[in-house]
């Protein structure tokens, strides 16, 4: 597929006239699941049959080695949001515990990758996983061994979405090491940097020239094709940037699975981020000159280096303060009462 091609497309995946200035923020929680007897794998069919009367079925789906997907609807304030993981992960956990399944947030699965099948088999996905495999181990191991928590937050036009667009590309690799669960050669993050870099954007390319559109095109166009051919849109969904395009919402994907204790910081550091004004600019300010360097800061943060995980908890002192300096807790009320930590 050449640029021009894709361009048109990847203009619907970007703010529009229609998006508003909403601040609402939703969550795509995942779990690794397992047999609570013997560690042994679940099939999706299994957990669904746990939760087939629950409020929260609309809201259930699954990855491709048998991880459990909590997709909850977008709140309005991070302590919305958490009061509603809170309440259906409780559940969730408690109906697969009646069946006879544990479910973990943690980022990588302590089973090896034979004791994990492939238990979404659809066309994409089996396309997905022999793509992989011409590349090296680390697609099986993402595809079927990982979890991770990823936060939608609404996307504003004009100045302020080319903003949003920016910090929470700059402030990846540092909130992801802040955040982190797990570090090291074999960590989620170290995973995800190994399977496929030509369509996942672990370093600036994103954030170069003045089209945002232009860039995500050219991004688009490098990454090879293993899907329906021509279908740019489906080509689309299989590039997985830390931070995907989503019109009206942009979806932040390189943070691990966080325990649910941590969730409340989390949500109100990146609500801060992408819907502060004033915060947002300050992070800006901070982060612009890394800009170049984002390569070597997230090889940095997958080996569990100190410097960004310093450099993250830099941006969570400056989400609390710039609250504090306004006198006011709108984007971050869990954070300060919970304290940074």
């Amino acid at each position: 597929m050449d640029v021009a091609t894709i361009r048109s497309r990847v203009a619907r995946v970007f703010p529009g006239r229609d998006n508003r200035r909403t601040t609402r923020i939703g969550v795509e929680q995942e779990l690794i699941a397992r047999q609570s007897l013997d560690d042994g794998p679940v099939a999706p069919d299994v957990v669904r049959a746990a939760a087939r009367q629950a409020s929260y079925l609309p809201s259930l789906g699954f990855e491709p080695g048998g991880q459990v997907e909590l997709s909850l609807p977008p709140a309005n304030s991070p302590t919305e949001l958490v009061r509603r993981v809170r309440h259906d992960l409780a559940a969730l956990r408690a109906d697969c515990a009646r069946s006879g399944v544990t479910l973990e947030s943690t980022p990588l699965d302590r089973r090896n990758i034979g004791q994990v099948p492939l238990q979404l088999r659809s066309a994409r996905y089996l396309a997905m996983q022999r793509h992989f495999d011409t590349i090296g181990p680390a697609g099986r191991r993402m595809m079927r061994l990982t979890a991770s928590t990823q936060v939608c937050l609404d996307w504003w036009p004009g100045r302020a979405g080319l903003e949003q667009w920016r910090v929470l590309q700059l402030s990846a690799p540092f909130l992801a090491a802040h955040f982190a669960c797990a570090t090291g050669p074999t960590s989620r993050l170290a995973t995800w940097l190994e399977v496929d870099p030509s369509r996942s954007a672990f370093d600036d390319r994103l954030l170069r020239g003045d089209d945002p559109v232009a860039t995500y095109a050219g991004f688009a166009a490098g990454a090879g094709v293993f899907t329906t051919p021509g279908d740019v849109a489906e080509h689309l969904t299989t590039l997985f940037a830390p931070v995907r395009p989503r019109r009206h919402y942009l979806e932040v994907r390189y943070l691990d699975a966080q325990p649910v204790e941590r969730l409340p910081q989390v949500f109100s550091v990146l609500a801060a981020l992408a819907h502060d004004d004033g915060c947002r600019r300050r992070a800006l300010s901070m982060l612009e000159p890394e800009c170049s360097r984002l390569g070597e800061h997230w090889s940095a943060a997958a080996l569990g280096a100190p410097g960004p995980a310093a450099r993250g908890r830099e941006l969570v002192d400056l989400v609390a303060e710039s609250s504090r300096r306004l006198g006011r807790v709108s984007h971050c009320p869990d954070l300060l009462l919970a304290g940074v930590a």
